[in-house]
Parts: C-alpha cells; sequence; structure tokens
C-alpha cells in the first residue's frame, strides 16, 4: 500500500462524518487537497449549508469520461464496543480498523492519492471524483450533484461506484422504497371502542397485509437467483402510537420499507397496500368519524441497478479488475441513480460489506492495493 493511501485513510477516518454530523471539514479538506495540486472542485450545499457534495474534473473536459464516485458519511458507532478508537485507524495482522475504513472511505483514499498519477498521465478521456453526503440515510446527496452532472456540456459516460465488494464487478442490486405511514384515529375511552377508531389497531391491519405480501414474495416470487435473497422483501421497522392502555389510541405511525429485485416495481407493491387500506379500512373508519385518515408520507428511496453484462462500462471493469465474473448484491448504492440519469454504472470497490457498519470494522491491506491497482490498470485504459 502506498504510504500516501494510508496517510489519506488516516485522516479521512479521522473525521467523524456519522451522517446526522456536519462532513464539511473533510469535504473542505478534499477540496483543498485538491487545489494544491491543481485541480478545481465543484460543491453542491444542503439546504441548511452542513453537508456538501463535491465533484472534481482530471483531463479533457470535452469528451466524456469515467466518474469514480463514493459516499463521505458513515453509520454510528452508538451502542457498539470496540477495541480501538472507531475514529481513530490502528493497524493489526494486515488489517486496518477504524469507521469508514470498509464503507468506504478507503476508497476514496485510493482515488485520491492517485491523482498525481492521473495529472502525469495524457488522459483521452477525464476522471471525475464524485463524493457525496448522506448515502447511508438514503443516498440523499447525490441527487442535487446529479442535478448539476445533469446540466455538464459533455456528461459523464459511466460511473464506477467503489463500495466494498472485494474488488469484483457488481453490475446489479436492489432498489428501495421507504415510506411512513401515518394513521389519524379518534381517540375514546377504552371501556367505549365503538365511540374511538383505534390508530394502533388499523395500522396493525396494515403492518399485517405487509408481513403477507412479504411471504408471498418469498414463496411465489418472482425470483432472481443472483441476489441473497432472491427475491424482493418487504421489512416494518419502527412503530409508535398510543398513549394509555385506558385511551383508544388517536395516532400511529410506522415506517417500511420494499428492497426490490431489478425486475420488480416496488410502486406496484406499495399501490396493492393503499388499495387494500382505502378497500377495507378508510369505510369502516370513516364510519365512525369522517375526519379519520391514513397518510402516507414517502422517505429516501432509491432505484435498483441493473447494468447489462456486455454494455461498455461493464467490459471496462472487468478488464480492469481482471476478472470474468460479474455479481448482483441486495444492498443499495448511488449507482441506481447514476443509471437514471443516463450514466450506466457499475459496483468494485476494495473490503467486503460483511464488516461494514460492524463494531471493530475493518479493511484488509491486501484490499487497499487491489483497489490502487485497479485504479492504474483503470489509468492505463484511459491513457494514449
Amino acid at each position: 500500500m502506498r504510504s500516501e493511501t494510508r496517510e489519506l485513510i488516516d485522516t479521512l477516518v479521522g473525521f467523524d462524518t456519522t451522517s446526522r454530523e456536519t462532513n464539511l471539514p473533510l469535504i473542505e479538506f478534499v477540496r483543498d487537497y485538491l487545489e494544491r495540486l491543481g485541480v478545481a472542485s465543484q460543491l453542491t450545499y444542503d439546504d441548511d449549508q452542513r453537508k456538501a457534495n463535491l465533484f472534481a474534473t482530471i483531463g479533457p473536459v470535452q469528451v466524456p469520461g469515467i466518474v469514480l464516485s463514493g459516499h463521505t458519511d458513515v453509520v454510528p458507532v452508538d451502542g457498539q464496543t470496540w477495541d480501538s478508537e472507531p475514529f481513530t485507524v490502528s493497524e493489526q495482522d494486515g488489517r486496518l480498523y477504524g469507521r469508514g475504513t470498509a464503507d468506504m472511505k478507503s476508497f476514496i483514499a485510493v482515488a485520491l492519492a492517485m491523482v498525481p498519477d492521473m495529472l502525469r498521465r495524457t488522459l483521452r478521456a477525464p476522471l471525475h471524483l464524485s463524493f457525496s453526503y448522506d448515502e447511508e440515510v438514503g443516498c440523499i446527496g447525490v441527487h442535487r450533484l446529479l442535478a448539476e452532472v445533469a446540466r455538464m456540456p459533455v456528461k459523464p459516460s459511466a460511473c464506477i461506484v467503489g463500495e466494498p465488494t472485494g474488488m469484483q464487478v457488481i453490475n446489479a442490486h436492489k432498489g428501495k422504497q421507504s415510506v411512513r405511514c401515518r394513521v389519524r384515529g379518534k381517540a375514546a375511552h377504552s371501556s367505549l371502542t365503538q365511540q374511538g377508531v383505534n390508530a394502533v389497531e388499523i395500522a396493525g391491519e396494515l403492518i399485517t397485509y405487509l408481513r403477507r405480501m412479504s411471504h408471498r414474495l418469498r414463496d411465489e416470487g418472482p425470483r432472481n437467483p443472483a441476489f441473497e435473497p432472491p427475491y424482493t422483501t418487504v421489512h416494518t421497522g419502527i412503530v409508535h402510537g398510543g398513549t394509555a392502555l385506558n385511551i383508544v389510541p388517536e395516532a400511529c405511525e410506522f415506517e417500511f420499507e420494499i428492497r426490490n429485485l431489478p425486475e420488480q416495481q416496488p410502486q406496484t407493491l406499495f399501490e396493492e397496500l393503499r388499495e387494500f387500506s382505502a378497500r377495507r379500512l378508510l369505510p369502516e373508519m370513516h364510519a365512525v368519524d369522517p375526519q379519520s385518515g391514513i397518510t402516507w408520507d414517502p422517505m429516501p428511496s432509491y432505484p435498483a441497478l441493473a447494468c447489462e453484462e456486455d454494455s461498455d462500462v461493464v467490459r471496462l471493469a472487468k478488464r480492469v479488475s481482471r476478472s470474468n465474473v460479474v455479481g448482483a448484491v441486495s444492498f443499495g448504492t448511488e449507482a441506481g441513480l447514476f443509471q437514471d440519469t443516463g450514466i450506466p454504472a457499475v459496483i468494485c470497490g476494495p473490503g467486503s460489506i460483511e464488516q461494514a457498519h460492524k463494531p471493530n470494522e475493518y479493511i484488509s491491506v491486501s484490499q487497499v492495493e487491489a483497489c490502487e491497482r485497479f485504479v492504474g490498470r483503470l489509468l492505463d485504459e484511459l491513457g494514449k
């Protein structure tokens, strides 16, 4: 592993960029690092100016190039027991421990460490660096970055997202649609339940319907053996409702998600749930109180990725990775959003998703070195 790469991993991990925190110190460090090398960056901010994406280009801007994309935020360490300081890299037995080492600051560090190599080359097509905020909470930041990319006179031709895949080329992942459901009932004394609309029970019926939908998808498909599990999943994760046992609850809300195969539209499943609520639940609720109801609030979501194996970006990634194998993963990335913007994308990055989000997160030094070789061969492909 290059000393520059290791130094950058140490520095990037040292920034606490948990999604609830600002990522500006990291982004400003990267901006200044690139500026010292003569590379300009474009920053796009969130509404509160607390977070930013960074986009930079190395090479000719008049021809389409390749994006190296990564996210700067990490998941919390709250409640986890670590054997070392999570925001300080420690090395042991060929592994680098620290929050974000696998997911996915090592990839960003490799890309940044090799910028001098990029500048020394005469590239026939540019490399773009794309670093976004709030990926871990629904790929939020990259939407604004992609809006700027869409306005570029010459858009990139392809994207490589450096999420941890063990440097295997991944050309498909599931999508995710998340929804918050709010049930508005009518309060009443629990001895007079007929006078109230029990929001918790209505929410329970909706959650039960989602559970049955999940089992149906598991048992009847559609199925795609490239994924684990090989079917679309439905999951309810948060429920809040009620104030006291002797009060018919007036309000309840819950959050659920659909993680869909690329060939299945999550909106169809969501509309099935809405149709059930309109047909079976709302008439009963309105018979007691016309002001009761059910509302649905979309939450951060992202589309599935399905990049054809014979596409240029997949062929390029296979050549650069020295592998003819492609795969699929069930976790999501910004790759599907790049694809929806007209930029074909694959995922290929160092480390294992099995280590992500856990205490004692780590990446092996050998994986970092494999990523360095990958980017080096990518430069060979883009060089004249």
